[in-house]
């Protein structure tokens, strides 16, 4: 499965973006799928997941401290598209955002077998 993100953008503090990260070559109902993000000089930080959807399975979410509460993960089957709704933004969310799909969720993103480019959010006044 290849992987798309998409919807990054110039956001002031406190202001909301709608990630999407667009699958294509397979289903990504049988994938659990990851956001992460990286800021220049640092690894990739895993900030999002849910997990697998295919069967009717409900898929859990699970999120890094730091955006609990913030940020929303969701999945549209119909759509092949996984959305990461990013509100109450801070100046240290801006970083470049990607996402990838494996079977089940990882922080550690060189565990997934497929990732995607990335797409940069940046919060500033």
């Amino acid at each position: 499965v290849q992987l798309q993100a998409s919807g990054g953008g110039l956001v002031q503090p406190g202001g909301s973006l709608r990630l999407s990260c667009v699958g294509s070559g397979g289903s990504l109902d049988y994938y659990a799928i990851g956001w992460f993000r990286q800021v220049p000089g640092k690894e990739h930080e895993g900030i999002s997941c849910i997990s697998y959807t295919g069967y009717g399975a409900p898929g859990s979410t699970y999120y890094t401290d730091s955006v609990k509460g913030r940020f929303t993960i969701s999945k549209d089957n119909a759509k092949n598209t996984v959305y990461l709704q990013m509100d109450s933004l801070k100046p240290e969310d801006t970083a470049v955002y990607s996402c990838a799909a494996d079977v089940g969720c990882a922080t550690d993103w060189s565990l997934y077998r497929h990732r995607g480019q990335g797409t940069q959010v940046t919060v500033s006044s």
